[in-house]
């Protein structure tokens, strides 16, 4: 349950978690939440009854609790609400890539050394079908970023959409083709007689695309407030759209590029330079925290960039040994206490659900709680990190974050990930274990009643 207080200081955090149906709590992105589990829905009815307060929708009380979130939160909450809808088109990317990449690029013994698809046609059928969805997916991503600006911003989301084709218009050079092009001067233009304008797409561009998006949800906002009612279906939809394209393409576009690649660039050198080592193993390390401020979903543009840029990502891999190795702790203390029922039901669903990919409650509803779980996770977290940076490992793409994420991992790198995958599982569930019986950090609890940022 979330909830958006005025005086967060009057949350008596102890006498909440002593009621029974309470896993946990804590505070973050402006909002106090308190985990229940999955009666969650009987016990907000029963609470609103209880309380006579009225019913909030989850937009509600998300905009209530920006007044609560400093201006980096607010950021970050805002790059996560525009990945969010958009996250499962990019986990079926990267499973049709990965099914690709059998396909096509892996030769089997029993083919004498081919691959499949140059042994068999149905096959070969297959693995050229797949791309169709493959590239709507990947290509096309900007089209599905100016959409979910749009969706985010109250705006008007056809306009988002169409905003969104326009960046990727055959008309256009393909953006994979652009460096080709422009090396060799063969790019086309529009020619306005005094000037003229490169015709490059953005396919699978990030940055370009969010700043354009952007920028229409603005435009659209203030012709509303100046436009008079009766003239507001013609002008404010033309008034928008027709600037935002112009400087999708003159501005944003170029500009966007440009601080893309510098990002990917510099992620890139760092998973694959001389210190790539130590790079892994302080990401393994410090991405749990990361979850913790909410900072974490940056890391979605980043992967989606490194794609466009590289062909794959080799930080996701890491999101999710990170997520498996939070998973591995709560695992060692549900074995400690197994025979206590009531923590039993927060520590082996919280393990399930970390195993899966979402690691907020095995984190707030276990491990932070305790401290030596936490850092037994971001130990074997930042081994596995160290491997995986080590051997290069890489994604397709976003994937499961959690045990499932093999599926989207490149072939090549499918040994080292399955060795890191290993180390994530069995290293915090050691260490947690040796942790406790040992009494180190075990005297230590953590309130999560801070503001990770200050206003």
């Amino acid at each position: 349950m979330r909830f958006v207080l005025h005086d967060q200081s009057l949350a008596n955090m102890e006498e909440i978690e002593n009621i029974d149906a309470v896993k946990g709590s804590f505070t973050q992105a402006g909002q106090f939440q308190v985990i229940i589990g999955n009666s969650v829905s009987e016990f907000y009815k029963e609470f609103v009854a209880l309380a006579n307060l009225q019913e909030g929708t989850k937009e509600s009380v998300k905009a209530a609790a920006v007044s609560n979130q400093s201006k980096l939160q607010q950021a970050m909450t805002f790059l996560a609400e525009i990945f969010a809808p958009i996250i499962p088109a990019i986990i079926v990317g990267g499973l049709i890539l990965g099914f690709r990449n059998i396909l096509e690029a892996v030769p089997f013994g029993f083919l004498n050394g081919q691959t499949i698809v140059e042994v068999s046609p149905f096959w070969a059928g297959v693995n050229a079908f797949l791309w169709l969805p493959g590239e709507a997916i990947f290509h096309f991503l900007p089209v599905g970023i100016t959409w979910s600006v749009t969706r985010k911003m109250g705006t008007t989301q056809i306009l988002g959409i169409v905003l969104g084709i326009t960046l990727v218009s055959p008309q256009l050079l393909n953006a994979y083709g652009a460096a080709e092009a422009l090396a060799t001067g063969d790019v086309p233009q529009w020619d306005f007689g005094v000037f003229q304008l490169d015709m490059i797409g953005y396919q699978a561009q990030v940055i370009p695309a969010m700043l354009a998006g952007i920028t229409l949800g603005y435009l659209e906002r203030f012709w509303r407030r100046v436009v008079p009612e009766m003239l507001s279906m013609i002008l404010v939809p033309f008034l928008s759209l027709l600037p935002a394209v112009i400087l999708a393409h003159t501005v944003l576009g170029p500009i966007g590029w440009t601080l893309g690649q510098w990002i990917s660039n510099l992620v890139f050198a760092g998973l694959t330079g001389p210190v790539s080592w130590l790079f892994g193993a302080l990401f393994g390390a410090f991405y749990s925290p990361l979850v913790i401020t909410g900072l974490h979903h940056m890391t979605n543009a980043i992967d989606s960039q490194l794609v466009a840029d590289y062909g794959g990502t080799g930080l996701w891999p890491m999101i999710a040994l990170s997520n498996i190795a939070q998973g591995s702790a709560v695992l060692a203390v549900w074995w400690m206490t197994r025979d206590d029922e009531k923590e039993s039901q927060i520590t082996l669903p919280s393990a399930v659900s970390a195993y899966l990919g979402v690691t907020e409650p095995a984190m707030f509803g276990v491990n932070l709680k305790y401290i030596y779980p936490f850092v037994a996770g971001m130990i074997g977290s930042a081994i596995a990190g160290f491997i995986s940076t080590t051997f290069k490992v890489t994604a397709n793409s976003i994937g499961v974050g959690g045990l499932p994420g093999f599926l989207v991992i490149q072939i090549q790198s499918m040994i080292p990930f399955i060795v890191a995958m290993i180390v994530a599982l069995v290293v915090p569930f050691i260490l947690t274990l040796f942790f406790k019986r040992s009494n180190i950090l075990t005297n230590n609890q953590l309130d999560f009643d801070i503001p990770f940022f200050k206003q």
